[in-house]
């Protein structure tokens, strides 16, 4: 489902990034392919130095359809963005790369806390945000009043995280026991 950052994908990711809905919600944007692989390579030399972590995202069959990614790490919090190709819109992708994400972040990487910084105007994004039971919506704090009217901001805390993961573990576990 996720896999480090890698030269090998950026043919593939800069197609799906170029579709005029999805480019605009792309946070490294690319013009051009010699462009995205720049912005790539900066991608994991920043990762390798501790300022980010950033994971391609795959399909059942191991081929690149997206980006997550956490910016701005400071304090063991940090900013998420993610995009997926326009093909993969709605089949669950985006939601199983979180729950993946999340997973390494605040188990293996001891992130303690998750911001999303949502653009008002980013339906697919807010609806996908408000899908999630561990996210919180805030609109405060964080954003500098330049933001706050044309962003929402989301916090997933690392406990409120583990403690939805712990009581979906308990559900399915009582759901086995019972069958």
């Amino acid at each position: 489902m996720l896999k480090k950052r890698e030269m090998n994908d950026c043919h593939a990711l800069f197609e799906l990034m170029t579709h005029p809905e999805v480019f605009p919600f792309v946070r490294n944007k690319a013009e051009t392919i010699e462009e995205y692989m720049f912005h790539v390579k900066n991608i994991i030399e920043d990762e390798e130095q501790g300022k980010l972590i950033s994971r391609t995202i795959l399909d059942e069959w191991n081929q690149p359809i997206g980006c997550i990614s956490l910016y701005e790490l400071e304090e063991q919090q940090g900013f998420l963005g993610t995009w997926l190709g326009k093909p993969y819109h709605g089949k669950g992708y985006n939601q199983r790369a979180k729950n993946a994400f999340f997973c390494e972040l605040f188990y293996e990487q001891n992130i303690e806390a998750v911001f999303m910084k949502i653009r008002k105007t980013n339906t697919r994004s807010l609806k996908a945000a408000q899908k999630l039971p561990y996210a919180v919506q805030t609109d405060s704090g964080r954003l500098n009043r330049a933001d706050s009217g044309a962003y929402h901001l989301f916090e997933i805390p690392k406990d409120l995280y583990i403690l939805h993961s712990l009581r979906a573990f308990e559900g399915g576990s009582r759901r086995l026991k019972e069958a």
